[in-house]
């Protein structure tokens, strides 16, 4: 397992189980299924988020529960 994998899970295990069980279901999702193809309008974004993930620049443990109950809404 990667060191970013493992701090992902580290953050992961902090949250609510419906949470861990959301975020479990889309890995496993991931991990079988071809990847989309991006839309070149969204590509600026998602290099940028690369970019700050090599930074080690990630949402807080906060950043991420209010990105989660905008979904719950």
């Amino acid at each position: 397992m990667t060191k970013l994998l493992d701090k992902a899970l580290e953050v992961v295990r902090q949250l609510s189980p419906d949470a861990q069980d959301e975020i479990a279901r889309m890995i496993l999702d991931m991990a079988v299924t071809e990847p989309e193809e991006i839309d070149p309008a969204d590509l600026p974004f998602v290099l940028q988020g690369l970019e700050e993930a090599e930074r080690g620049e990630f949402a807080s443990e906060a950043e991420v529960e209010a990105a989660f109950k905008r979904f719950e809404q």
